[in-house]
């Protein structure tokens, strides 16, 4: 496992960016590369916005603003704006999103809680980008029923569980990487309500109790030690920084990390992916290892399709891409990747600086208070 660099870059926003700029990787990825992937993704998107796995096939919230997100820092504004403005159409009253959805229609009900949440981030992300006041203004009402509805999703012992029940009751099982990207959406949320002029004290109360959680209370989730996610994402989604963040990385990456390949998606599996190779990276980069994380986007390149697309995965045992699929969140997590690597634009720092976002409650590092702006970002609105 590699060492830390000795200083990390600043937590300051970048000025806003010239929009014909893209993130690239000296060695590992040029920026035409970078645009190719990113005019793939567009590609897939339909003419009323919604943005899905690939024309055609499925999407679900979380994936779709993963993609969203992409498109922003690719100077796709306009896609990026009908992709949010498309989901933000479909939340339900109560807050949620269902599971999936083809051809604009529910094919998989159940309401996740890091469904209802990930908004938050895309339009952080989107703010920090472009900043756009009128997209932040059109999606806070969205943004906020999600919130909402995760801090009603809270289990007494901090942790937040995963679906609602057909009952509407909350099923107290809690996935640890689910939560993780919660921790992050709920710092984005209180972030966006400064940014409103609103003061969300549920929301402060929840990321301080859900930080806890996932800092000291491994038994309030369910064992999916197997997977990857559940090893980097509480760093990724920021809850651990510093020291313990290297030390966490450290632990499994023997079990998780095959050289020369990226990531496996399951320990026990010989399986690598490239979504998961892409956040690890991120998460190598917040807890500063910029080299081991830049080490692992060169290493997901196998996955690279001459159109710009990314295989999903690939079962080095059997020398074959499984599955057979390209998809809009994998190709998102290199553009992610090359974007938070390269300090390329404005929103570069949001998935790797631990003190860019008010976190209630976080040890050593943490911004204070909450409902503050990320330093320089700008004003309250009107």
């Amino acid at each position: 496992m590699p060492a830390a660099r000795s200083t990390r870059r600043g937590s300051r926003p970048l000025p806003r960016a010239d929009r014909g700029t893209l993130p690239e990787l000296p060695g590992v990825l040029t920026a035409e590369q970078v645009r190719a992937t990113v005019s793939w993704i567009a590609g897939q998107q339909d003419p009323d916005g919604a943005l899905p796995w690939s024309r055609g096939e499925q999407l679900d919230p979380w994936d779709s603003v993963e993609a969203a997100m992409a498109l922003d820092i690719g100077g796709a504004h306009d896609r990026a704006v009908a992709a949010y403005r498309w989901l933000a159409a479909r939340q339900r009253p109560d807050g949620s999103w269902a599971a999936e959805y083809r051809d604009g229609g529910e094919t998989a009900p159940a309401a996740e809680s890091n469904h209802a949440g990930y908004l938050a981030v895309g339009a952080w992300h989107s703010w920090l980008l472009t900043g756009d006041e009128q997209l932040v203004t059109a999606l806070w009402p969205a943004v906020r029923r999600g919130l909402d509805l995760v801090t009603r999703m809270q289990l007494p012992g901090g942790a937040i569980g995963w679906a609602l029940r057909p009952d509407g009751t909350v099923d107290d099982t809690a996935l640890l990487t689910g939560n993780a990207s919660l921790f992050q959406a709920l710092r984005c949320g209180i972030a966006l309500a400064g940014l409103l002029g609103e003061v969300q004290p549920d929301w402060e109360v929840a990321v301080a109790d859900l930080g806890t959680a996932l800092r000291t209370r491994p038994d309030a989730f369910a064992d999916r030690s197997r997977y990857s996610m559940d090893w980097y994402y509480p760093v990724l989604g920021g809850a651990v920084a510093g020291a313990a963040a290297r030390d966490r990385l450290a632990a499994d990456w023997d079990r998780f990390v095959v050289p020369g390949l990226g990531a496996r998606c399951v320990s026990d599996r010989p399986w690598v992916t490239g979504a998961e190779t892409c956040e690890l990276a991120l998460a190598l980069a917040a807890a500063d290892q910029p080299d081991a994380a830049t080490e692992q986007v060169a290493a997901m390149q196998h996955l690279r399709h001459d159109d710009g697309s990314y295989w999903t995965g690939y079962v080095f045992a059997d020398d074959a891409r499984w599955p057979v699929e390209r998809t809009t969140w994998t190709a998102a997590a290199v553009v992610l990747a090359a974007d938070a690597l390269s300090g390329t634009t404005p929103a570069s720092g949001l998935f790797i600086d631990p003190a860019a976002l008010p976190a209630p409650g976080m040890p050593d590092g943490g911004v204070p208070s909450a409902g503050s702006l990320t330093e320089g970002a700008g004003t309250a609105l009107p």
